[in-house]
């Protein structure tokens, strides 16, 4: 069974096609804008392409039954169009529910004909490095909204839910809304980096527009949006879904779990 993983060398991508060879994969085929500098293991039949240009995509799709599709709304029907033209039955998209930004992504593959599967994670673990620079240059952190809580989900759980999805059976029509397996707010995030670190992290609270101007050199123009989306998580805590364990069958990676393997970045 060939699985095509598009976006391979991005930042869910390449930990799908790794959970994928893990799980026993033997057929997987890597979409990447520069195969030579992709540096993917070499059982992976690696492509050249884009999902952000549709066009390249016929070459990879040949011969293919399932696929990753990773978010990417603009050209996002084009993709799922013709991955179902070309004998996928069944695409896995990275996307978001019908209030989103992404949800445009798990219409395109509704509509392709293909079954689909949509993984809709809340925010990843990863964006905590946001506070990284703060930490290591001053110690501290700076946040408007210390005390809005969501409930952080790691990317290799997003990838490995993936990869039972592409691999197994029975997921054909569901939406999986993912989750960690803790809500906590954001002062309790940084107690657990505090925590790994083994010295004390203070939280500022500071007004919205210098918390813009601290994860801008970061996230750039998308800081504000960022910002403000964290207010309304002040008032409307996200909850914990169980979707990851019910799938899995074993609890996601928590946030201590997971700063306790990348303190470095804090360091």
């Amino acid at each position: 069974m060939a699985i095509l993983v598009t976006g391979a060398t991005g930042s869910v991508g390449r930990r799908v096609v790794d959970q994928l060879l893990a799980a026993g994969a033997d057929d997987v085929r890597a979409l990447t804008t520069n195969p030579t500098k992709a540096a993917l293991p070499a059982s992976v039949h690696v492509v050249e392409g884009y999902v952000g240009r549709p066009e390249s995509l016929p070459p990879a799709l040949h011969g293919v039954d399932r696929m990753y599709l990773a978010p990417a709304p603009e050209t996002a029907a084009a993709a799922a169009a013709l991955a179902a033209q070309a004998g996928v039955r069944h695409i896995v998209d990275l996307s978001g529910p019908e209030e989103s930004w992404w949800y445009s992504v798990a219409k395109a593959v509704e509509e392709s004909g293909a079954s689909w599967t949509h993984l809709w994670p809340g925010e990843f673990m990863e964006n905590s490095t946001v506070w990284a620079e703060q930490v290591r240059r001053t110690g501290m952190v700076r946040d408007a909204y210390p005390d809005a809580a969501n409930a952080p989900i790691a990317m290799d759980d997003v990838a490995r839910i993936a990869a039972t999805c592409l691999l197994g059976e029975n997921h054909e029509g569901q939406s999986y809304l993912l989750t960690g397996p803790e809500t906590l707010s954001r002062r309790e995030l940084i107690d657990r980096i505090a925590a790994a670190l083994g010295r004390d992290v203070p939280v500022l609270r500071v007004g919205r527009d210098e918390a813009v101007e601290q994860l801008t050199p970061a996230m750039g123009e998308y800081a504000a949006w960022y910002v403000d989306g964290t207010a309304e998580l002040a008032t409307s805590p996200q909850p914990v879904s169980a979707t990851f364990e019910n799938v899995m069958g074993r609890p996601g990676t928590t946030f201590a779990e997971w700063v306790a393997a990348h303190v470095d970045e804090f360091r």
